[in-house]
C-alpha cells in the first residue's frame, strides 16, 4: 500500500468532507481517504496510483481537483520536507542548553528537553486539530482503534510537557510517556517496513512531513530518555 495526496476545490462544510470521503473510498484500489476541510486535501491510501481522470469522475462536477497539484504522491525531497523537524529539534537543543548552562545536570537537561518537546509538538498539532486524528490513525494502532484518543493526544502531550517542566508527578509522567510512545513506535516501524508513504503527524498536519526513519529515531530517543529518567527517579 502507498499514499497519494490530492488537493480538492469546492469543499465548504463537513457534509462536503463526508461526501468526498465516501466517493473516493468507493473507488477500486482506494482503501481509505482522510479528507481535511481546512487545507482542502485528501490523503488516500491506495494499492496503486489513481489517475486524475478517475478521481475527478468520482468527485463529480461539484468538487474539482486542483490542476496545479493534480495527484501528488508524497515523495518530493524527504530531506527538504524534514527541514522543519530538524530546525525544531535544533531549537529544542539550544533552549535546553540555555536553561542549563549555569549548572549542568544531565537529569535536569533531559527533563527540560522532554518537557519542551511535548509542549512544542503538542502546540503544532493544535494548528489543525480537525485533521490530526485521521492522519495520526494512519499509523498509530491505538488512535486507529479508538478515535477519541487521536483528538485527546495533543492535549496529553501538552499536559506531559507542563508536568515535566514543573517537575510534578514525574513517575506517572515517565511511565505514560514510555507507554504511549512505544505504541506509536510500533505503528511507525510497521509503516516503514511496509514502505508506506504516509504523512507523519508528529508535528500535526499543518506541515507535510513524510514518515521516515527520522521519525523512528525521534521516538526512540524519547523512549530511551523516559526509561533513563524513570530509573533515576525511582532509585532516588
Amino acid at each position: 500500500m502507498s499514499t497519494q495526496l490530492i488537493h480538492i476545490k469546492g469543499m465548504t462544510c463537513m457534509g462536503c468532507v463526508k461526501s468526498v470521503k465516501n466517493s473516493l473510498e468507493a473507488l477500486p484500489g482506494v482503501s481509505e481517504a482522510n479528507v481535511s476541510l481546512e487545507d482542502g486535501t485528501a490523503l488516500l491510501e491506495v494499492s496503486k496510483t489513481q489517475p486524475q481522470m478517475i478521481l475527478q469522475q468520482a468527485l463529480g462536477e461539484r468538487y474539482r481537483l486542483n490542476p496545479s497539484s493534480e495527484v501528488e504522491p508524497i515523495k518530493s525531497s524527504k530531506l527538504k520536507q524534514l527541514r522543519p523537524l530538524l530546525i525544531i529539534f535544533a531549537g529544542l537543543l539550544v533552549a535546553t542548553a540555555l536553561l542549563n548552562y549555569q549548572s549542568f545536570s544531565l537529569k535536569e537537561a533531559m527533563m527540560d528537553f522532554m518537557g519542551l518537546f511535548f509542549l512544542v509538538f503538542g502546540f503544532f498539532k493544535l494548528l489543525d486539530l480537525k485533521g490530526f486524528p485521521d492522519s495520526f490513525a494512519m499509523y498509530d494502532p491505538l488512535a486507529k482503534a479508538f478515535r477519541p484518543y487521536g483528538w485527546a493526544y495533543p492535549f496529553i502531550e501538552l499536559t506531559l510537557g507542563t508536568l515535566l517542566l514543573l517537575q510534578i508527578g514525574l513517575v506517572p509522567v515517565f511511565v505514560t510517556t514510555l507507554v504511549l510512545l512505544s505504541i506509536t513506535t510500533v505503528g511507525i516501524l510497521r509503516s516503514i517496513l511496509d514502505k508506506r508513504e504516509i504523512r507523519c503527524a508528529c508535528l500535526g498536519t499543518w506541515l507535510n512531513l513524510p514518515m521516515t526513519e527520522a521519525t523512528l529515531i525521534e521516538n526512540a530517543v524519547m523512549i530511551i530518555m523516559a526509561i533513563y529518567m524513570l530509573t533515576q527517579t525511582v532509585v532516588l
